[in-house]
């Protein structure tokens, strides 16, 4: 029995070097999400934050991605050392969220410490996720690539899935800037497991940061595939960005589903990704990579159209929503983990921080973007009419990939100069 179990684990996982790289990028990740609800709750439930204030604090987490995405992904190709700066990013992060609670019990905390808070752990899990993406390809050989990005993006859809989950309970048990301890130890705990890894790293090119920024834009827009994957995933989440923008304010106004049942339905939703991650391989080894990678892409966006299409019958709308939300997120995993593992197959090493800085700053520029839109579209046309056009957007974003030679790649692509 325990050999048929373990035949069951992904080849991958018997190599320990990488089996502590995936476990501590999960403990992290997980982490991540915790504090997503931990540090909010924080400010709602102990300094009775305003919706201006909270507005300003999700902004403040996600705003080092505009802003510093592409300049860190210059610096880390330029710099090197990738694991170690993942475990100073892992250490960062730790020390920073534990003044949270060390605050709250000397009754000094504020919310411009939030703030700064919010600043500094949502800067250092950028750097954290452009080295990670760049030390995966030290370890994961270009066959495998598929299988690990399935792994990785597997653990990513994990803390979707849980991270909330736990960050709530923890709240309810131990109350909001408590709860944040937890979130310290499993930053403390993801920096204990890549110590214990020596990956050999490929060295780092000796050039000028605005050098490095320069050339990996010039090879991104020099290979066809990836110019297409770019502009195609810039237009899918702008689109995307403006749909769940009124997608929540849709479904509690028109069709009036409780927080619980949207909980519910968003849950799902995660747990369709996180199976998605496990049937992509399936689905590339039948299909190929290139036409899985346009399928979801599709897939993505299309499942969305559900959602407008329901009844005000409550039920009704219920279950065209979990129906939505599971397939939309099978088709993300299908987009997001045949998409990643074209990029790295493409990127020669001395680009990858590069490349994935430039990805990780249009898509953050994309969204903020489209989260403007969607009010003027909202507001102009209606919220079930702006959503078909979201949709629609969503699934013509193909086209970039539909034109490149993405639908007759069968196997990951060779490596571009």
């Amino acid at each position: 029995m325990a050999t048929q179990l373990l035949d069951r684990v992904p080849p991958l996982l018997h190599q320990v070097t990488f089996r502590r790289f995936w476990t501590a990028q999960t403990v992290s990740y997980l982490g991540d999400q915790v504090s997503t609800i931990a540090l909010p709750l924080t400010a709602v439930l102990a300094l009775n934050a305003s919706a201006a204030e909270m507005g300003f604090l999700g902004a403040l987490a996600t705003l080092p991605n505009l802003l510093f995405a592409l300049h860190v992904g210059g610096f880390v190709d330029r710099k090197g050392r990738l694991r170690r700066m993942m475990i100073l990013c892992d250490l960062g992060r730790a020390a920073a969220l534990v003044t949270v609670p060390i605050a709250y019990a000397l009754d000094v905390l504020t919310l411009p410490q939030l703030w700064l808070v919010a600043l500094v752990t949502g800067t250092l899990a950028m750097l954290f996720n452009v080295a990670s993406n760049t030390l995966f390809a030290s370890l994961v050989d270009r066959a495998d690539y598929i299988q690990g990005t399935s792994l990785t993006r597997g653990s990513f859809s994990f803390s979707w899935v849980m991270g909330p989950s736990i960050g709530g309970l923890l709240v309810q048990i131990l109350s909001a800037p408590l709860a944040l301890v937890t979130d310290v130890l499993s930053f403390l705990g993801s920096a204990s497991l890549l110590r214990s890894i020596s990956p050999q790293e490929t060295a780092p090119e000796k050039q000028t940061s605005s050098s490095h920024i320069r050339d990996g834009l010039r090879f991104v827009l020099r290979t066809p595939v990836l110019r297409a994957k770019f502009i195609g995933s810039g237009l899918l989440n702008l689109f995307y960005t403006v749909y769940f923008t009124l997608f929540l304010l849709f479904i509690a106004r028109e069709l009036r589903l409780t927080p619980g049942m949207i909980g519910v339905a968003l849950g799902l939703g995660a747990v369709g990704a996180l199976l998605g991650s496990f049937v992509t391989g399936w689905f590339s080894r039948r299909l190929g990579v290139g036409p899985t990678f346009l399928l979801g892409s599709v897939v993505f966006p299309g499942a969305l159209a559900l959602v407008p299409f329901a009844t005000p019958d409550k039920w009704v709308a219920f279950g065209l929503v979990v129906l939505a939300e599971f397939f939309s997120g099978m088709g993300l995993m299908l987009c997001d983990i045949t998409g990643s593992s074209i990029q790295q197959a493409l990127t020669p090493d001395r680009f990858r921080s590069r490349v994935q800085g430039a990805y990780l700053g249009l898509i953050n520029g994309v969204r903020t973007a489209g989260a403007l839109i969607a009010g003027g579209l909202g507001t102009w046309l209606g919220l079930r009419p702006a959503l078909w056009l979201a949709i629609i957007g969503g699934v013509l974003s193909c086209l970039p990939l539909v034109f490149a030679p993405v639908p007759g790649m069968r196997s990951l692509p060779d490596q571009a100069e």
